[in-house]
């Protein structure tokens, strides 16, 4: 088996080096591409041209545009990565007969309501961003691909920065730290969604009757929580681990979305449901503090 990935060394990218290896030849490129091979998702016609050159039996597209307040003045750029890349790697895999992974948001909803949402909830995204992810969620719908969506939320890894990283630098370094309270989500971890895409992946091509097994899946760490507690948790880790702040746990202030004004606005409610992922494929999820505790285990083990 022969797996193109695109994004190979963004957070999920690069877990899933990893994670794909085991299944078959991995061809992992980045937007820089090499020997001729394009990953750039800006460039439509090299980046079909590659698929055909390679001629994959899965396209796992780990890249995207993801600056979501500089989407706002880079509509036609957003979109064209996030919503039109994504439907020329579906043509080119059904094309193909090849099986496409990708990656989406639940930047799609409203944030609306306090309950998890469902893979067949009513869409509404609020900024560019989640406009130009569902325009590629629809894209790969409307080509008649076999492919696996997977929407997920507040994604970390240990490489590269993350939200746990900045808080606790924050904290040794200021003397007042003030956290957003009022948007909910799952943090969940680059590796786990690398895992998951690998046992998924490797269900659905090994299948005699795969076709029941495509489609849009939402993926996130189990339990919830607010940014504000998600801090808190960082920071108490840290403190048990001996490390002196200048902020303690508990003297973070909450604050709502309202008081920090961004360019694009962001969903309130990003809980998911996850309940079709873990039936589907006989998975089970961890909670989101299992995660973050190993990756913070691991990146401050120095």
């Amino acid at each position: 088996m022969r797996i193109l990935l695109l994004g190979k060394n963004g957070q999920v990218g690069w877990e899933l080096q990893r994670a794909l290896a085991p299944l078959g030849e991995l061809v992992a490129l980045d937007r820089h591409g090499e020997r001729g091979l394009c990953g750039d998702l800006a460039d439509l016609d090299a980046l079909a041209a590659t698929v055909r050159e390679i001629a994959p039996d899965a396209i796992v597209n780990a890249a995207a545009y993801t600056a979501v307040d500089k989407a706002e003045s880079e509509p036609e750029l957003a979109l064209r990565i996030n919503g039109e890349a994504p439907g020329v790697l579906a043509r080119e895999a059904a094309r193909l007969g090849a099986w496409l992974v990708h990656y989406s948001t639940d930047y799609v909803f409203d944030g609306s309501g306090e309950s998890p949402w469902r893979e067949d909830a009513p869409t509404g995204p609020l900024s560019v961003y989640g406009r130009s992810k569902l325009a590629g969620e629809l894209a790969i719908a409307a080509s008649g691909a076999r492919a696996l969506v997977f929407r997920t939320s507040w994604v970390y890894a240990a490489r590269g920065g993350n939200f746990a990283k900045t808080m606790l630098r924050l904290a040794r370094e200021r003397d007042q730290l003030r956290v957003i309270a009022d948007q909910i989500g799952a943090p969940t971890g680059a590796e786990l969604i690398a895992d998951v895409t690998a046992h998924a992946l490797r269900q659905a091509m090994g299948s005699a009757d795969a076709s029941p097994l495509g489609g849009v899946y939402h993926l996130a760490a189990a339990g919830e929580t607010s940014w504000f507690d998600y801090a808190r948790f960082v920071l108490l880790q840290a403190e048990q681990a001996g490390e002196v702040l200048k902020v303690g746990h508990g003297q973070i202030e909450a604050i709502p979305t309202s008081a920090y004004p961004t360019p694009a606005q962001r969903p309130l409610n990003s809980r998911l449901d996850t309940t079709k992922l873990q039936e589907t494929f006989g998975l089970h999820l961890p909670n989101w503090q299992d995660g973050v505790a190993r990756m913070l285990t691991e990146t401050t083990k120095d």
